[in-house]
């Protein structure tokens, strides 16, 4: 109906116009009537410029209608009615259907939040290598596993091991490939997978990562501790009688050596037997200590875990672990950064672990001229704590250095194999992990990540 109206308004002026222009044309052709032929023209002006302003106004306001349905601005209003044209009918159309586009977009955009939301929520780290080398790292468990680094190319993927970033680089859509990490010298073990998508013209391969890490050292430590278990109560179950009878063996021998003292030959004999039976006796009781060592690690508790303070926790473990390591040579220097940090922890566990690096650092220095151990403690790239034990001594070969964590194994003579595998242990049950690398000036270092 806005329409019609229209198009009677128009042909309405248009004939007034067509009228005016015929009288000036008669006025014109008849002699006499100048000044009603300059009204007629001034007449013929005014509805020429009418009918040019009617259409100019409408044409702009479909103008402006255009333009904000380009723009997205969505919040226009047309009120036609003001302009006189009597198009309030389309005016409201006009109106409606930027409504219309309004509340679409709104939609749009609330599902897009909600997806976006979803990604950000996703507990696998997902990424985007682009064609031009770029990196989109998609969600929060990305942007935690890569920690403060910058990761916005693929040659910055070189931080976190040249193998890594090489893999990144070859995987092919539909692969699965179990990668090494490496982040604040601790090596991490990851799976990752592609998928490639195409958007318009453009290609990039979707990777999602996941650190397996804490599963693998969790399924490791469960086989370690089913073996544990099994060969302590086996060995255990056999020792113990020997070690009785060994014990009662000895105290025959004793009382049948009172009885015939008279023989002097007899209690010579009698002598070696005791002494040998007595050896089995002690080598039965520290075989039943030494295994009832490795019965820690089965039975270890969980965690009760408080806010320690660093500092204190450091001068409380090296107060008990360094008292003789002056008149030894040794040196311990302590850096903590900032000085107030502190971690989340069982304090006793904790100690135990800083104690056992300490003393395996005592172990490597001895002997050493200018032996010095540096016990740290700083914020991660994770937003973690680190605590770092390292020393200037010799280091740890490449052919052992993977074995140092395995239960029972040990490079010295006197040595348990317990100290390092219970280390492990604790840290896993605190969701952490300790780890092991040489210093490029030579020298241990461990770190426990929190």
């Amino acid at each position: 109906m806005g329409f019609d109206r229209f198009g009677v308004l128009l042909a309405t002026r248009l004939f007034f116009i067509m009228a005016a222009v015929t009288s000036v044309g008669f006025l014109i052709l008849t002699p006499g009537h100048h000044p009603a032929t300059l009204l007629a023209i001034g007449v013929t002006a005014a509805l020429t410029f009418d009918i040019f302003k009617f259409v100019s106004r409408t044409n702009q306001e479909v103008s402006r209608f255009l333009d904000a349905a380009r723009y997205a601005d969505f919040g226009q209003r047309f009120e036609f009615a003001k302009l006189g044209a009597g198009f309030t009918e389309l005016g409201n159309t006009f109106t409606q259907i930027l409504d219309r586009f309004r509340e679409d977009r709104k939609q749009h955009e609330s599902e897009l939040r909600h997806l976006k939301a979803l990604l950000e929520h996703v507990p696998v780290p997902l990424i985007s290598v682009h064609s031009n080398d770029h990196i989109t790292l998609w969600n929060n468990s990305a942007r935690r596993l890569f920690g403060t680094a910058q990761v916005t190319r693929i040659a910055h993927l070189e931080q976190f091991g040249s193998g890594f970033r090489k893999q990144i680089v070859s995987i092919k859509p539909g692969e699965r490939i179990l990668v090494s990490f490496l982040l604040d010298n601790s090596e991490q073990r990851l799976t990752i997978s592609a998928s490639e998508i195409t958007i318009a013209s453009s290609t990039e391969r979707l990777i999602s990562l996941q650190n397996i890490q804490s599963e693998l050292d969790g399924m490791q430590l469960s086989a370690w501790q089913d073996l544990v278990r099994v060969l302590t109560h086996e060995i255990m179950n056999s020792i113990t009688p020997v070690a009785s009878l060994a014990k009662t063996a000895v105290d025959v021998v004793d009382d049948v050596s009172k009885k015939v003292a008279d023989h002097s030959e007899v209690v010579e004999e009698l002598k070696v037997v005791r002494d040998a039976v007595s050896t089995v006796a002690r080598r039965s009781d520290g075989l039943m200590n030494f295994v009832s060592s490795y019965q820690q690690l089965t039975r270890l508790p969980t965690p009760e875990k408080t806010r320690i303070r660093l500092a204190d926790l450091f001068s409380d473990v090296t107060r008990m672990a360094t008292v003789d390591w002056l008149k030894k040579g040794l040196a311990l220097l302590i850096n903590i950064e900032p000085g107030e940090l502190d971690v989340y922890a069982d304090r006793q566990m904790v100690e135990q672990v800083l104690i056992n690096l300490l003393q395996n650092s005592e172990h490597a220095l001895a002997g050493a001229d200018l032996g010095q151990v540096t016990l740290s403690a700083r914020l991660n790239h994770l937003g973690g704590v680190t605590i770092e034990v390292s020393d200037n001594g010799p280091g740890i070969p490449a052919e052992i250095s993977a074995k140092i964590f395995v239960p029972f194994f040990t490079t010295r003579p006197d040595g348990s194999g317990v100290g390092l595998a219970l280390s492990r242990q604790i840290m896993i049950a605190h969701g952490g992990t300790i780890s092991f690398t040489n210093n490029e000036q030579g020298g241990a270092r461990f770190a426990l990540a929190f």
